[in-house]
């Protein structure tokens, strides 16, 4: 014993130190790892939410094409010719029985922003429809394209056209 009372080797400070919780070190070794495994995690995550929207561009696009085809089979708008016309989405929307819902007759989904334009000669319509990032690189990378032929094109970073990459 000391002169104070206490047992050889221990010190007031080491038992006030074990009832008060938690030292800095320890702490801040907790506040690493947990930024470590946030910057790991984050950008997988935000990856993973453009690989959904590209997805579901791709999608849309194909309902876009098959409700085209569908609007002009239909016959709801000729041209001078006689021949059923392509539509714009809010047409399309419109239509009775619609052939889009609202939603993507708004014109933004999940990320993109859809545009058709229906034109072309009497007696040979066509339409271009593009879907292209609300936000380039954090709602979407790629921009897609449709017309008429049913293949949807992309580009990596703008605007696609009918000549860029077919998806696959």
């Amino acid at each position: 014993m000391n002169t104070r009372g206490q047992k050889r080797g221990t010190t007031r400070g080491a038992a006030a130190r074990d009832t008060r919780g938690f030292t800095l070190i320890e702490l801040m070794t907790v506040i690493s790892v947990i930024t470590i495994i946030a910057a790991i995690a984050i950008p997988n995550l935000l990856r993973s939410k453009i690989t959904t929207n590209e997805g579901a561009a791709i999608a849309n696009m194909r309902t876009i094409s098959s409700a085209e085809i569908q609007y002009k089979a239909a016959g709801l708008t000729l041209d001078a010719t006689g021949t059923g016309t392509f539509a714009t989405l809010n047409q399309l929307q419109s239509a009775t029985p619609a052939f889009v819902d609202s939603a993507m007759g708004s014109g933004t989904r999940q990320g993109y922003k859809f545009t058709v334009v229906p034109g072309g000669a009497p007696g040979t319509p066509n339409y271009t429809a593009n879907a292209d990032p609300v936000m380039m690189g954090s709602s979407g990378t790629r921009g897609f394209f449709v017309n008429e032929s049913g293949v949807i094109t992309f580009r990596a970073g703008g605007v696609a056209g009918p000549t860029d990459y077919p998806v696959q």
